[in-house]
């Protein structure tokens, strides 16, 4: 009996852990990590659009309306009547005096005009400018009219409008149409030295050798215009009427034709008696230049504006 019971503790001493505690399940092996290495993209520029720069608007700020203008003309001449007609497109508020209408003399036209109490009196001609300068209350503002220095038409309460198409473009035209024009010659009244800088600033620039000489009559202008004849290959006649007639006018054209000498003149009907182009201003222009000094008078006073007031544009007329 004690025999049997030392064999079982002998078996239980030998298998007791495992008898009594259970043995733990065999872990499956671990799975293996796979690294994956990540994806290289490329990076995405995106272009921003450029900034777009906003220009405002110009602005546009018309002209202040000019207050009533009396228009006066020294008759119905197309000269005269042309650039009046032009200017009251340019007014909103204008009346045109006539003085070669015989119903009223010119002093009554004039004091019907300070009656009306204009903001300016613009005078279109000799009569009108010296009319108007004289008995005017209103600034004046003359035009068409050459010899203003001889007539004491400058005064503190008058300014002018040039009668000629500016120099500068004159020479430009010409030399244009005719390249072979090189030695000019210009004849010329006394007291007239503005005109005189004028044409030889304008001869400087355009390459022109100016042979200008200076007279005191048609008689004179004929006899320097025989003289200059042979060392010129163009004229340029400037409509100065105190020493031009018809004979002498007449005269220098033919002597120009038998020379072969090309003739400038300021006026188209000239061209019929052998002149080669005519270079004359345009109404329009007068009358846009003239309101202009108008306004500028309006806004800053007369003593702002300059004594004569240069045109700008030409019109030019060939054979």
């Amino acid at each position: 009996m004690l025999r049997r019971l030392a064999a079982l503790a002998t078996v239980l001493a030998l298998g007791g852990c495992s008898i009594l505690l259970p043995q733990p399940e065999a872990l499956p092996p671990p799975e293996e990590v796979v690294v994956v290495e990540p994806e290289v993209i490329d990076p995405v520029v995106v272009e921003m659009p450029a900034p777009v720069e906003v220009v405002p608007e110009p602005v546009i700020v018309p002209p202040p309306k000019l207050p009533p203008v009396a228009i006066v003309i020294s008759s119905r001449q197309p000269a005269f009547l042309d650039v009046a007609q032009a200017l009251t497109e340019q007014l909103s508020d204008s009346k045109i005096f006539d003085l070669s209408d015989t119903a009223q003399p010119p002093v009554a036209v004039l004091r019907n005009i300070n009656d009306s109490d204009p903001a300016a009196v613009v005078a279109i001609g000799l009569r009108a400018a010296q009319s108007s300068v004289a008995m005017a209350e209103a600034p004046v503002v003359f035009s068409q009219v050459f010899n203003y220095h001889d007539h004491g038409l400058l005064t503190d309460n008058s300014r002018g409008v040039s009668p000629l198409a500016p120099f500068d473009a004159q020479l430009a035209a010409w030399t244009e149409l005719d390249p072979d024009i090189k030695r000019v010659g210009v004849i010329i009244g006394e007291g007239l030295e503005d005109l005189v800088l004028e044409a030889e600033v304008a001869a400087a620039k355009h390459n022109i050798e100016l042979h200008l000489r200076i007279a005191s009559s048609d008689q004179e202008v004929l006899y320097i215009f025989r003289r200059m004849a042979q060392d010129i290959d163009g004229y340029w006649l400037i409509p100065d009427n105190r020493i031009l007639s018809a004979r002498s006018l007449r005269e220098i054209l033919s002597i120009a034709k038998r020379s072969q000498i090309a003739v400038l003149v300021p006026n188209e009907s000239m061209l019929s008696l052998g002149a080669a182009v005519s270079i004359e201003t345009e109404p329009e222009d007068i009358a846009a230049t003239i309101a202009n000094v108008l306004r500028k008078i309006q806004v800053d006073g007369l003593q702002a504006v300059p004594p004569i007031t240069p045109l700008s544009a030409i019109r030019v007329v060939t054979q």
